[in-house]
């Protein structure tokens, strides 16, 4: 089991940043994917960035590519995403989830989310 809570969703205008932190326990790391995701109203869930937290590597969805960063914090279990350039096409609600490495794509864990609003 991973356990996962994320936090630093809010209300930002266009063009303006934020930082979401998810912070994992329950199980070392090193064996998972880790990745955020994200839903809005009405639409299907999305893939938005990821990375293999035992190398870093990361990857992200054209989408957002330019715009949002992954990155990890090996002491604190935590994962982050830094956003820029926000777009009203950005708010949705945002996951975090964790994947095997031995089954890549079957995100098994997920968050709670947190919501992200981008006013125009």
């Amino acid at each position: 089991q991973v356990q996962m809570v994320e936090s630093g969703g809010g209300l930002v205008q266009a063009g303006g940043s934020l930082r979401l932190s998810c912070e994992a326990s329950g199980r070392t790391l090193n064996t998972y994917h880790l990745a955020w995701f994200r839903q809005a109203p009405g639409k299907e869930r999305e893939f938005v960035a990821g990375l293999r937290w035992s190398s870093g590597n990361t990857y992200v969805a054209h989408s957002v590519k330019g715009r949002f960063t992954i990155s990890r914090d090996n002491s604190k279990n935590t994962l982050y995403l830094q956003m820029n350039g926000l777009k009203p096409e950005d708010t949705a609600v945002y996951y975090c989830a964790a994947a095997s490495v031995g089954a890549p794509g079957n995100y098994a864990f997920w968050g709670q989310g947190t919501q992200v609003t981008v006013s125009s």
